[in-house]
Order: C-alpha cells, then structure tokens, then sequence
C-alpha cells in the first residue's frame, strides 16, 4: 500500500518548506560540509587535506563495496583493544592533546586527526556563540563522545549493510546524533509547517501504508535535523523514518558514527559512480541489492522513506534572498 497525501512542501512549486531550521552559527556544520571543513587561506593546505581525506575515502569505499559484494563481513580479525584516551579526558586540552597522542602511537591516521581538531574547533565556535552558559560543558562532552567514537572506528571500521537499521544499544548512536546537534539550532526560530499533516501520516502509517517524502536538503544533518524538529510532536516518525543515503556519509570516518545512528538505504550515486572506475560494477550490484530491500521494506508495510531525489541543496538567491534548489 501507498500513500498519496498532499505534501505541498515537498513539491517542486513549494514557496513554504515543511521544515524551517536556523543555525546558531554561521560556522560550518562539520562534520557533515566536508567542504566547508578544509577551507583555508592556504590553497597548497586545502589541496593536500582535500586529498588527503578524498584517498581515505576511496580506500573506505572499495572496502566497504567488497565487503558488500562478499555478501558477508569479515570475521577472525584481531581484536583490538580500544584506547580510552579521549574518553577519559576531562578538559579541553586533555581532549586535544590525546589527539596527537594517538597519532604518535600509530591508533590514528595523521590526516583524520586533522579533521577531528578542526571538527572540534567549528564545533566550539558554533556552541559558543549561542550564548549557552553551559556551552563549556556541552562541548566537551559532547566532542568526547565523538572523538571516543571516530577513534573506534578507525580501530574497527563499520561496515553498513544495504539496509542499515539504527544501532540503538548498547551504544545509541541515535541519541548521540540528536545531542551533538542539537545545540547547533536555535530552536526558537525554527518551525514545522504544516504539522497537520505529519499526524496524518502517523494515522497512514499504523493504517499499513507507505509514505514516500521526497525533497531536496541543504546538509548531510537533515536526518538528525527532522528528527529533533519532530521529536516531541511526532517521535514515532522522528525515530523511524528510513532515508536513502549516499556512499559519502556511510565511507567518511567522520561521519559515519552519526550516520549509524539512522534507518539507512545505502545508494550510490550515478554522478560518483565512476570515482573509482574499477569499482563501479560494483557498486551497481550494491545498488541493486538496496532496491531489493526497499522492495522487501515497502512489502512489509508501515514505512515512511525520505528521498533527496536530486541530490542537490538549496541556496539562496544573492539578490532577493529567496532559497531555491540548485
């Protein structure tokens, strides 16, 4: 079963968005504008970190297609005992510091060390400035939990199945997604249109229909985003809404513990599909096997799936400062 609501704020003549979000800063929502994250006044540094993470990344993807093309995950791999430096830090400088400690002990890759240092930094700023007086606090905790987390993943990296269910426990990644984020929105600037229809929905939902919402988006945080916008009025959707996902937020060490944490289709896209020319066979059959489950999801009944089916982001108009896709 389908569902046909009218969704006019998902629509291509939509003036008003369903979801209406302000920042508290206009820093970059790191990890998730990689980007905004590598932006410096030195040309020759941004090449070498760009490429840096662009050659991680390709090696995470070709990994993470073959372990998909095995059809299994790999087993009898040494254990590795996971380090507790940055869970155990308690300040800011502990924190930092145990950054170049893992480094120097070889636990942790150079290049993604200087990610996470610049994470935390955009990160700080854009907590501050809300004028939070537990921003401090916030910070900290918030970013060792992430370190602790990005660091676990380089030790043991995660590999995602075609359908991702969130990991709830014993870690809830879920969470931990909605506590970093949301002090970066200000929620009393932020709305939900048309929130009636949300309600329909749920209504549709326990009814046995699917629902299909497609829209463009503006970050790889829109999951995270949603959820925190209809966590109180519609939790039932913010925790089990299943959103079709690129291979960047399922490859990209420092986005993958968030991404961990939502209902996943993993996809790759047609744009990227030839990155890595000798893994584009498979990545179709990767593709392939995604449908599948969507095809199994949708059967079962009771879905609601969201679609970036452009892919794109809106931007704003320099003159009239509208935001229109692009």
């Amino acid at each position: 079963m389908s569902s046909t609501l009218p969704l006019p704020f998902f629509g291509g003549t939509c003036t008003k968005a369903a979801f209406s979000f302000s920042l508290k800063s206009s820093s970059p929502l790191v990890p998730f504008q990689r980007l905004q994250l590598f932006r410096s006044t030195s040309r020759t540094t941004t090449r070498i970190r760009s490429s840096l993470f662009h050659s991680l990344k390709a090696k995470a993807t070709a990994e993470l297609v073959q372990d998909k093309e095995s059809g299994v995950v790999a087993t009898g791999k040494p254990v590795v005992e996971h380090s507790r430096t940055f869970i155990e830090a308690r300040s800011e400088q502990e924190l930092l510091s145990g950054l170049r400690k893992e480094v120097d002990a070889g636990r942790l890759p150079p290049n993604v060390a200087a990610g996470m240092e610049e994470v935390y930094q955009n990160y700080r700023n854009a907590v501050f400035q809300s004028g939070d007086p537990a921003a401090v606090g916030v910070v900290l905790s918030n970013m060792t939990v992430a370190f602790d987390h990005w660091l676990l993943d380089v030790e043991d990296p995660f590999v995602f199945e075609p359908y991702h269910k969130a990991l709830r426990e014993p870690f809830d990644y879920y969470m931990f997604g909605q506590n970093y984020i949301r002090p970066l929105i200000d929620f009393r600037n932020s709305y939900v249109g048309n929130l009636s229809l949300f309600y329909e929905i749920e209504e549709k939902l326990k009814q046995g229909h699917n629902v299909v919402l497609i829209s463009n988006h503006q970050t790889e945080a829109d999951p995270i985003i949603i959820s925190l916008l209809l966590e109180k009025t519609n939790p039932h959707i913010a925790e089990n809404m299943i959103f079709v996902a690129g291979d960047r937020v399922i490859t990209d060490p420092l986005c993958k513990p968030f991404s961990m944490g939502r209902n996943l289709l993993c996809v790759y896209s047609k744009k990227h599909m030839y990155d890595i020319p000798e893994l584009a066979e498979m990545k179709r059959k990767a593709n392939t096997r995604s449908l599948k489950e969507m095809a199994l999801l949708l059967r079962g009944g009771s879905k609601i799936v969201w679609i970036a089916a452009s892919g794109g982001r809106d931007r704003p108009d320099p003159f009239t400062e509208e935001w229109y896709p692009i």
